[in-house]
């Protein structure tokens, strides 16, 4: 099993039979606004972290982005399979050139 299984494994284990003290139970408690809210807060630590911090700090602040993702996905009742299902289908299309955006000029 990867690191990655072991983390979906774990946070659908907690949302099943919560833990006492458990961060993700708190979240779980808290509910999906809480969860998008720490979404939203790890994404621009990512960003912030990819424009100034070294590739350690960005390493650690994507840990944090795929874990609340992954307490999301709990949530929702969707699992790793479906998330890869849709990589799968995404890889098969050709020809799927998307126009550039726009530069970010100021952050």
């Amino acid at each position: 099993m990867s690191e990655l299984e072991n983390l979906y494994q774990t946070a659908l284990e907690r949302k099943n039979n919560p833990e006492e003290g458990s961060y993700t139970n708190y979240l779980y408690d808290k509910g999906l606004e809480k969860i998008l809210k720490k979404i939203g807060e790890e994404t621009t630590e990512v960003v912030v972290a990819a424009l100034t911090q070294s590739n350690d700090d960005l390493i650690g602040e994507l840990n944090d982005l795929v874990y609340h993702v992954i307490v999301l996905m709990v949530e929702k009742g969707i699992t790793l399979e479906d998330v890869e299902r849709e990589m799968i289908r995404r890889s098969e299309k050709t020809h799927n050139l998307k126009p550039e955006r726009k530069p970010v000029t100021k952050v």
